[in-house]
Formats: C-alpha cells, structure tokens, sequence
C-alpha cells in the first residue's frame, strides 16, 4: 500500500442489489461513501429503496434503516443515475443454467453493457460475482476503451453472518491486472475499504484468474469436505462406527480442523451446488475435462443424502407411508436464512409428499419462499403445529429453536414419538428419555 493520503468518502454504484449487492451497498453507506444500488428489478430496487430487505439476513433491517437516514444510500433501477459514480461494484448473480452445469452470465453480461454507458476515465470497476475463470480479462479488456480499470474482488459471505463477513472478513482477495493504471486503481479500491482492511486482515493480492479461481476453489473444498464426512457417515452406519466422534478426532488435525465436518442431510443454497458445477463445466471448457471429475461425486453423494433420508422416514414408519403425517422441521438450506436454493430440507418434504405423506412444514423465516415454489405442501407457523398428530417428525434444518425444544412438551403433540436428526443436531439422551425413538445419520448405536 502507498504513503498516499486516503481519498475519503467515495461516489459508488452497487450493480445488481440482490443478497451480495445489497449487503455491499449497505455496508459501504455505513464505511461512510456515497453509494446508489442499481437493480434491473423495479420491485426489488423499490424494497430496499423503502428500507424493506427482500430477504432474511439477521441485522440487516436495521442497517439499511439506518443508513437510508443518512442520505448516502439510495436505490435505482435506472443505471444512468450512477453516471456520477467513480467506482463501481458488479454483483449481479450468476446462476446454473437451465438443464446445463454452466453459469448463467446473462445478468454479467447485461450489467457490463449498463457499465460501458457511463464509465468515464479514471473510473474503477470491482467484481464480485462469482463467474467462470477468464471473465475478468473479457471484462478488462471491454472496459478499458472507456479508461476504466478493473480490480476482481470476489466474495466470501456466509449467509446469516453477510454484515460481520463484509465489514470484517477472514481475507480479502484483489485480482489485478499488469498495468501501471490496474495498480493505481487497486489503491483506489483499498483506500474505499478503509473501514475494512486493518493490521490483521490478511490480504492476497494477485492476477485476476487466480482471484476468480480462489472462490470457487474454495466452494469446491468446502463441498468437497462435506460430502467426504457423508460418505463416512454412510459408512459408520454399516460398519457401527460414529461419524461425529470420527469428526471430532479427525478434526484435531490441524491439517483438517473440525469446520464443514458435520454429517448430515448436506449441502445446498445458492452458491455451493451450482458453483461446484459451473467450474466442473468451466474445466471442460479450458481442456482440463479430467481435473475437476471428482466433483461430479461430490454432488452425487450430496444428493445421495436427500434419498437416504427418505428412505430412512419409510423405514421408520414401517414401510406404510401412504397417508402418514410427517412434520417436517425447516425449509431453509440452512438456519438463519429464508434462502430455500437447492434446499435439502425442501427437497425431501417434495419427496414424501409425492410418496403420499402427509407433510407440514415449518420454518422460522422461510415458509413464505417455500409456499411460493412447494405449494402443494402443508405449512405451519410453529413446530408444535406441525407436529399435531404426527407420526414422524424430521429434523432438516438445525434451526436452534428446533435444536432446543422440550421432547417432552413436543411429544404431547404428536400421535408417534419418532424423530429422525437429519443434521444430528438434537440430543439423543434427552429424546430417548422423553420415549421417543430417535434415529440419526452415521450414528447406528445412539438412541437405540
């Protein structure tokens, strides 16, 4: 970094202001710039404009509401409003292709068209979208008729954790290209980020492939060690061994650690599945079709936990699944978010419904979205509601009001004590002793 005084407060543009975007928008009003959030969406642009999220993100409500106030924030369908902007952050989704692996880049792709209506010299863009390895030199080289320079910052952000992972990530990444001008425009990206980056935040600064590869590379591994510790659950239940005391030992390993080593029902949302299948798709592309085929397995064996959950429900039941009111706890891909994307948990309320269960579903946040896409489902608003008369209740979402209910007060609820932890997150001890038969994944001699 320069001895080159800051340049303080900046004028910004957030393209796209979905979940990525209107986090980012937030969070730079907050750090103190001048920033209008541009979405091709009028309905999604007018939300946030009234300081409404279209979206469950704890904390953020009140974040947006406060910074509104301010003035520095504003929202806009109309691109031509940030015209003014001399930096630029493109957060645009990029989402699977219908019936393909490959990324979805036309959000990209219209975006960048906007950009080029209003780049003036000396303007910098900063990438965020997750996109396929050899957009940002495509992107480069398209923007620099109009003296803007590119910088590819990508995103790490956990859902229910976006503010804390954007104001103080774990490292921040700046792909940069090789001119003198790409160089300028790396410290004019740092020093908007002057409430972000301190003496502890480690940052990599490297060449634009990289920068797009380092997120989805990391998804890839997360994914990867997901679907590894399933497999060795499904492997505990035939060989009787315990797949979260095999984590727990594994995991002090400091070349493993115990993160992403929860088995379960797996993997889902808006990032992981079809990321992992976008840079499978992007491999082919590049000539390297055998590098990234262990990929393939990871999603099959990801998937693979959805059927075995099913199966386990059936069997649980006695084979009779017909007519069985099954509660299911959790819609959400995971707890503290309404994001229903390749859910597991919804997955498998769709797949015994279609068996002819029964189903109720509850969700602290996410009945709504889930209603929307699974409307031949039942709902309820609390887990006591949808356990009245059940003869089967899942756990699919390890929300912590679920995680913490009375087995014994629940239990007054249902017609059949039975519980499968599909997320082993419930206590065993506390279950069994409440008379209910408890059965979870990778753990064939606990509760019975």
């Amino acid at each position: 970094m320069t001895d080159a005084p800051l340049r303080g407060p900046q004028q910004m543009s957030v393209v796209g202001c979905g979940y990525l975007g209107a986090v980012h928008a937030t969070a730079m009003a907050t750090l103190g710039h001048t920033v209008v959030g541009v979405d091709a969406d009028p309905a999604r642009a007018g939300a946030l404009a009234s300081g409404s999220v279209p979206f469950y993100e704890p904390g953020l409500d009140a974040l947006l509401t406060g910074v509104l106030e301010t003035g520095r924030l504003r929202f806009t369908e109309d691109i031509a409003e940030a015209a003014d902007a001399t930096m630029h952050f493109l957060c645009v989704g990029t989402p699977q292709q219908p019936g393909r692996h490959h990324a979805d880049m036309s959000f990209v792709e219209e975006a960048v068209r906007g950009l080029l209506s209003i780049l003036k010299p000396g303007d910098v863009v900063v990438g965020k979208s997750t996109v396929p390895v050899g957009t940002a030199a495509d992107i480069a080289e398209r923007i620099r008729a109009s003296g803007a320079s590119l910088i590819w910052n990508p995103e790490f952000l956990r859902e229910g954790f976006a503010i804390e992972d954007t104001l103080r990530p774990d490292r921040v990444v700046f792909g940069v290209g090789p001119t003198d001008e790409d160089k300028d425009a790396l410290e004019v990206v740092r020093d908007a980020y002057f409430g972000i980056l301190t003496d502890s935040t480690p940052v990599v600064v490297t060449d634009w492939a990289t920068a797009e590869l380092v997120k989805s590379a990391s998804n890839a591994y997360l994914a990867t060690k997901i679907s590894f510790i399933n497999a060795m659950a499904d492997l505990c239940d035939i060989a009787g061994g315990d797949v979260v005391a095999l984590a727990d030992a594994m995991g002090h390993d400091a070349r493993i650690g115990r993160r992403f080593l929860n088995a379960g029902l797996g993997f889902g949302g808006g990032c992981l599945p079809k990321d992992i299948r976008a840079f499978m798709a992007r491999a082919g592309e590049l000539g390297a079709e055998g590098t990234l085929t262990f990929l393939r397995e990871v999603d099959t064996i990801n998937l693979a936990r959805r059927d075995k959950v099913v199966a386990a429900t059936v069997e649980m039941l006695g084979g009779e699944i017909t007519g069985a009111r099954v509660a299911a706890l959790g819609a959400a891909f995971k707890p503290d978010s309404d994001d229903i994307r390749d859910s597991p948990a919804l997955a498998v309320a769709e797949a015994l419904h279609l068996l002819g269960a029964d189903v109720v579903v509850t969700d602290p946040q996410a009945l709504a979205n889930a209603a929307r896409t699974s409307p031949q489902l039942t709902y309820a608003a609390t887990a006591e509601e949808a356990a009245g008369s059940a003869e089967i209740v899942l756990l699919l979402t390890e929300w912590q009001e679920f995680v913490d209910l009375d087995p014994e007060v629940l239990g007054k609820a249902v017609q059949n004590r039975r519980v499968l932890d599909c997320r082993n997150a419930l206590d065993p001890g506390s279950w069994t002793q409440a008379g209910w038969e408890y059965r979870c994944l990778g753990r064939p001699g606990v509760g019975r």
